[in-house]
């Protein structure tokens, strides 16, 4: 894929970026590239294609929230989607995302990528059932690959029952996966369909409550 079929496909799935934000977007995809043979950033077997299977499929998520300028990504893990979002934030004035990452290792990383790009991003090196110091109310949260919907949506209720706007990844089980948090949880859901895989979605989840017992 040349340079310019991969600023196309970012415009296609993401919006207008501008081609300084593409260039920071390829530097980070090298940078990564260059960690991620010394510690596990991602599933070996994704690597040959970062810019379709984690750098673009995480760009698709701006333009389901055009106008959010606080974000939250929960287990950030490589920074897909949270990094993605704050390269593209950066080109809305006042747009911010805090990452929540366990991992030293993987924090670090972020931390890198966040001083290296001056990006308006966040890092908190801690569990996301803990007490996470200094994060503002989120206008959207997002997650991918973290954990099945139950769990996900336990780690992201404190935020998503005070009014945040849920953007999770989902592969191919995810009917299943929404049919067993129903048992726990009431929600408003809208399933949008990946623009890069067939068989996943991106659920946008509002109005979160538990369910009474």
């Amino acid at each position: 894929m040349t340079k310019n079929d991969k600023y196309q496909r970012l415009i296609d799935v993401a919006g207008p970026v501008s081609r300084e934000t593409f260039q920071d977007l390829q530097a980070f995809e090298s940078m990564f590239r260059t960690w991620a043979s010394r510690i596990n950033l991602a599933a070996p077997s994704t690597l040959d294609d970062i810019w379709n299977r984690h750098i673009l499929d995480s760009a698709q998520l701006v333009p389901l929230a055009p106008g959010a300028l606080r974000w939250l990504d929960l287990g950030s893990g490589g920074g897909f989607p949270g990094l993605v979002l704050a390269f593209l934030l950066k080109e809305r004035p006042g747009g911010r995302i805090d990452l929540v990452e366990s991992n030293r290792k993987k924090a670090g990383f972020l931390q890198a990528v966040t001083g290296q790009f001056s990006l308006p991003a966040r890092i908190h090196a801690c569990r996301i059932d803990g007490k996470i110091s200094g994060l503002e109310e989120p206008e959207v949260v997002t997650a991918r690959a973290l954990a099945p919907l139950p769990l996900l949506l336990e780690l992201a209720s404190p935020w998503l029952s005070a009014g945040a706007r849920g953007f999770l990844h989902k592969g191919r089980d995810y009917r299943q996966e929404i049919q067993e948090s129903s048992l726990q949880w009431q929600y408003d859901l809208v399933e949008h369909r990946s623009r890069l895989d067939a068989d996943s979605v991106i659920l946008e989840i509002t109005g979160l409550k538990r369910r009474q017992r």
